[in-house]
């Protein structure tokens, strides 16, 4: 995949929602090596908040598309922001928990920073209750980022 320009955070942010269910090889290539994935509200559920370096991203993210089926994001509404390498957007996911066929439905906040074409910060705020619910425990959440 072609990297957007270096001031396009929207097509990192449309190019991240269509990759992340699916291939995440090819999702950990629109980030820097050296980028920063946060999750703010993780920690209430023991799992990290923040992840440093493209291997960090690529231990905790690998299994995504084996544990979320189906993954789908719409009702995307994107915020127009003065800095061309930043892209702000709300959305709503879904998928199937393949561990316990549980649906998932969830409503995201996303931040994209990017540096030279590839995402440098990437934070992910979200609702814990949704992902304890649908992998039944917060055991079972952090098995699945350790399994990784």
């Amino acid at each position: 995949m072609t990297p957007p320009s270096p001031h396009d955070a929207g097509a990192l942010l449309d190019a991240h929602l269509a990759l992340i269910g699916t291939d995440i090889e090819r999702w950990l290539a629109l980030f820097a090596e050296d980028a920063v994935v946060e999750f703010p509200y993780a920690r209430s559920l023991g799992v990290p908040e923040r992840l440093e370096g493209i291997a960090a991203i690529r231990g905790y993210f690998a299994q995504t598309p084996k544990h979320f089926l189906g993954l789908a994001f719409t009702n995307v509404r994107r915020y127009l922001t003065t800095d061309p390498e930043l892209a702000i957007a709300e959305v709503h996911g879904t998928a199937t928990i393949a561990t316990t066929g549980k649906p998932y439905a969830q409503d995201y906040v996303f931040f994209v920073k990017t540096r030279q074409g590839r995402i440098s910060l990437y934070r992910e705020y979200w609702d814990p209750l949704p992902g304890l619910e649908a992998f039944g425990g917060p055991q079972n959440l952090r098995r699945m980022v350790d399994a990784s």
